[in-house]
């Protein structure tokens, strides 16, 4: 799994936006941007032996995958319900689960979900915004 980003110039600087992780970076040069995007990334997850890697595409476009994916997954969800202004006990409930734990393990990366489970998990924490997810172009 790849999560989209864009990179372009304002004013001296590079900014390398990913837009489903609402996370921004800067660098001074395009590939500084994009190396600051995968430290950002590293850091948001915070956990030993997690790598991200930035994977440029056409114009302004890239994509960011990481390994093991489980965390960046964990990241994505955990990031859009605190976008949402949701906490743990409100996302089981709207998912119908009795105990937050079913949720926070996915937040946690300990459970993998299927992409219907993570459809289903996205469309609770992004209150009615709408999550595309599309065929790589970047090799």
């Amino acid at each position: 799994m790849r999560v989209y980003g864009r990179v372009y110039r304002e004013g001296k600087q590079w900014l390398a936006e990913i837009p489903l992780l609402d996370a921004m970076t800067q660098g001074r040069t395009r590939k500084e941007a994009f190396s600051m995007a995968a430290d950002l990334v590293e850091t948001l997850v915070g956990k030993v032996g997690f790598k991200a890697r930035v994977y440029p595409g056409r114009g302004g476009d890239f994509e960011l995958g990481a390994s093991p994916t489980r965390l960046l997954i964990a990241l994505l969800l955990r990031r859009q319900r605190e976008a949402s202004g949701l906490s743990l006990a409100e996302v089981a409930r709207r998912l119908g689960a009795k105990s937050r734990n079913t949720y926070a393990r996915y937040e946690q990366g300990v459970s993998v979900p299927t992409i219907e489970k993570l459809n289903e998990l996205l469309q609770v924490v992004t209150s009615g915004r709408e999550v595309v997810l599309r065929l790589s172009s970047a090799a």
